[in-house]
């Protein structure tokens, strides 16, 4: 693939969703961090698959929703991730391709099985994820492709992924080809207890090597242990290139060194289940950036993205999102 050929390549936790919607004491009565994604063991998964009801199957994984969602806004992405050569990795596989996004990563023949997530979405729309891994958190620096990296033209790494010293290594190996490429990095921070294990090595990774950061209120408030919101925007501002800052209803904020921009939510009918509204909502910024659109409407066109998966169960758009994109004039 020559260069030049892709918007996006997200890197991160290749993974099968699996979501049910449940009853509010479902949460406590299975011990679950309400709310927030919490990393399990396979008899843990196993347990809790059989608690849950019927449900949905979906590939998934935060980055890998951003690329699809890029893809149904007309966009050319790509993905890396690791999966086992099992049928959940052939359904992750299959799911992702389908969707318009460029998957070559070859699938692992030793070690655990394909990763998945446990989604259970309360009533009032909240999800609560309990995640294992497996085959996707032994990404190193072999599973990465440079030549998708060199042709894209940002490469967006997914916070979830950042624990294991390989997996470290192959985000800054991943950041140095993009850079070295003329590109941009991208990291989500995914979760405010990511942010709580990692705040010190994503501070240093932010100023040295990444050029757009993605977080909610509570994640950069705790990134940079700010008393408000207000004090960790002027934190980030010095130290990344832009910053998409999400405040659920409230709408985001997007701020550079010199500018600010404050952008309203679009608005839902009724919000059945909030997985992946913040991937949609760097799918939608990304598609916008890399098109050319000035910052307000990229922000506006994420808000639309991410409103587009509020009112259905699952991470990824039920229609095509290229009106949304049409209508920004991209």
């Amino acid at each position: 693939m020559s260069e030049g050929e892709l918007d996006v390549v997200g890197i991160g936790n290749a993974l099968v969703d699996v979501l049910s919607h449940e009853a509010e004491p479902f949460v406590e009565e299975h011990d679950l961090i309400r709310g927030s994604m919490t990393l399990i063991e396979s008899g843990r998964a196993e347990e809790l698959y059989t608690a849950m009801g019927p449900g949905t199957e979906m590939s998934g994984g935060s980055a890998a929703n951003t690329v699809a969602g890029i893809a149904s806004l007309g966009g050319r992405a790509a993905y890396i991730g690791r999966v086992y050569d099992d049928q959940l990795g052939a359904v992750f596989a299959h799911d992702l391709q389908a969707s318009g996004v460029v998957f070559r990563s070859l699938p692992a023949t030793d070690g655990p099985p394909t990763g998945r997530c446990l989604i259970v979405i309360t009533p009032d729309g909240e999800r609560t994820m309990s995640t294992y891994l497996g085959a996707s958190s032994l990404l190193g620096p072999g599973n990465l492709d440079p030549e998708l990296i060199a042709a894209a033209k940002v490469t967006y790494l997914e916070g979830y992924l950042w624990d294991r010293p390989e997996a470290k290594e192959a985000y800054r190996l991943a950041t140095r080809l993009a850079h070295d490429a003329g590109r941009i990095a991208a990291l989500t921070l995914s979760d405010s207890f990511c942010v709580q294990r990692h705040r010190t090595e994503w501070r240093r990774l932010i100023h040295d090597s990444v050029d757009i950061v993605f977080a909610n209120e509570d994640e950069i408030t705790m990134l940079y242990e700010s008393a408000s919101f207000e004090q960790a925007v002027e934190e980030v501002k010095a130290h990344c290139h832009i910053a998409c800052l999400t405040r659920g209803a409230e709408g985001s904020v997007i701020v550079t060194p010199q500018e600010q921009y404050t952008i309203a939510a679009q608005p839902v009918d009724k919000v059945i289940d909030t997985t992946g509204a913040g991937d949609l909502y760097a799918a939608g910024f990304l598609y916008g950036y890399t098109h050319n659109l000035d910052l307000p409407d990229c922000g506006r066109l994420a808000s639309s993205a991410a409103a587009a998966v509020l009112g259905h169960t699952g991470a990824r758009p039920e229609l095509s999102l290229e009106q949304l994109s049409l209508r920004r004039g991209v």
